[in-house]
């Protein structure tokens, strides 16, 4: 029996087969120690790949959806709605080697399934990989709070990654926040956009208009107008790039 489960196991794992053809990515941004290239996957999840380091982020929608990847080096883990956090994709990947970042939230829930390589940062905590990847969290919560939030303040993480000499940031469900709004420096954000669970798009193009990212990925919107919030975001005195694409194409 041991050896039967060793093989089923063995075969959960999809990712980092050379023979499955590659999904299309895009350049999102130029570092000084090399590109950063983005795979869109489904509405909150997304791959980036820099310097020879594969990034997960909410990996969902099932292990088949990451078939032709490079096998993930880190996952960030947001929190723990299922749209962000699904037990039976992560079960499907090879996390032997992965260095899995979540809130204390979501450890709660799984407990220390990632051993040694399970990593639990609160807001406001920053650490750096061997590889020289540096990942800060910081807050994601509904406005305004209160005990009927469905995302409280401290519950989750949004992330800002350090990548060479540029900086990422990734929201995480929240809305309109004075932490995002205080970003300075960003080169890259990803920004959800989903009522009644995060924000509109009213309040998106806001705060991108406060913080000024150099370029903006609408992500997490399902159901909204994001052409409305890219005219938004033009309309103001600001040089940020919205770029438009299909996080729902599976």
């Amino acid at each position: 029996m041991k050896m039967t489960a060793a093989l089923l196991l063995g075969l959960l794992f999809v990712t980092a087969n050379p023979s499955l053809a590659k999904p299309a990515g895009e350049t999102a941004l130029e570092t000084d120690e090399g590109p950063v290239t983005l795979y869109p996957i489904k509405h909150a999840s997304f791959v980036l790949e820099w310097k020879g380091q594969t990034i997960y982020v909410d990996p969902t929608g099932g292990a088949q959806s990451y078939a032709g990847l490079e096998t993930a080096d880190v996952i960030l883990l947001t929190h723990s709605h299922g749209d962000h956090l699904d037990r039976d994709t992560l079960a499907g990947l090879d996390t032997r080697s992965t260095i899995v970042v979540m809130p204390q939230s979501v450890a709660d829930e799984i407990g220390e399934e990632y051993g040694q390589t399970q990593t639990v940062m609160a807001n406001g905590e920053t650490v750096h990989t061997d590889a020289g990847l540096g990942i800060h969290a910081l807050p994601m919560y509904n406005l305004p709070q209160g005990p009927e939030s469905r995302h409280p303040k401290g519950w989750g993480n949004g992330y800002v990654l350090t990548l060479g000499d540029k900086r990422v940031y990734i929201s995480g469900d929240t809305e309109g926040i004075d932490e995002m709004r205080a970003l300075e420096n960003i080169d890259v954000a990803f920004v959800c956009m989903n009522l009644p669970y995060t924000m509109g798009v009213e309040q998106a193009a806001d705060a991108v208009v406060d913080f000024a990212p150099a370029v903006v990925y609408p992500y997490h919107y399902r159901g909204q107008d994001t052409d409305k919030f890219r005219d938004l975001v033009a309309a103001a005195d600001v040089a940020t790039e919205v770029r438009l694409r299909d996080w729902y194409a599976q």
